[in-house]
């Protein structure tokens, strides 16, 4: 019989590609070959779900940056490489399971925002703050507002502007979102094996 932890891959795979209010328990219960009362001997509510579901791509997710976080790379490369890996993800979530969880799962949506807010206001923050420390970022570049106005909700422009993430490839959106921008506040001089 399938656990817990297969069941909730299982949703995570189900929920980004179709959307998690569309896609029922009934259909997850038959695609992994269980009855929907299985599903209720783990959660007590679809949403309960789908909180855990949004829990489990976080903490892959952080998985990733702390592997990015400890290479040997400069803070910029590694803002860019976190943002490689968000864009690689998006490439399999369907645009109703981010803007579904908004609308009908709040618990989800709070945990998704708030470690949308950690990634934003410490981590990327933190990288910048220390690029503009190590003379990489222009001295003048107010690093809040550069945070606020490039990488705060850059998934919902992607999938509100006719679904970019579908139209132009990992790369593209990556040097439209994050490379060129980076690059207009690092000092002339600055290079990494992104700017080239």
């Amino acid at each position: 019989m399938i656990d817990k932890c297969e069941l909730i891959k299982a949703a995570v795979d189900s929920f980004t590609k179709f959307g998690s209010k569309r896609y029922t328990l009934d259909e997850l219960a038959t695609s992994v070959g269980i009855s929907k009362k299985t599903i209720y001997k783990y959660f007590r509510s679809k949403e309960h779900l789908v909180v855990e579901s949004v829990a489990f791509l976080i903490d892959d997710f952080k998985k990733e940056v702390n592997a990015i976080l400890e290479t040997e790379d400069d803070a910029i490369t590694k803002i860019i490489k976190i943002y490689e890996k968000a864009f690689g993800r998006l490439k399999h979530f369907k645009p109703s399971f981010i803007f579904g969880l908004k609308k009908y799962y709040p618990k989800a949506n709070d945990i998704f925002e708030n470690f949308r807010n950690e990634i934003v206001n410490e981590t990327i923050y933190n990288l910048l703050l220390k690029a503009k420390q190590e003379g990489i970022v222009k001295t003048e570049v107010n690093l809040q507002l550069f945070c606020g106005l490039y990488f705060k909700r850059f998934e919902e422009v992607a999938y509100r502007n006719n679904n970019l993430v579908e139209e132009y490839t990992n790369e593209e959106l990556l040097n439209h979102f994050v490379v060129y921008s980076l690059r207009g506040i690092s000092v002339s001089g600055y290079k990494n094996t992104y700017f080239e």
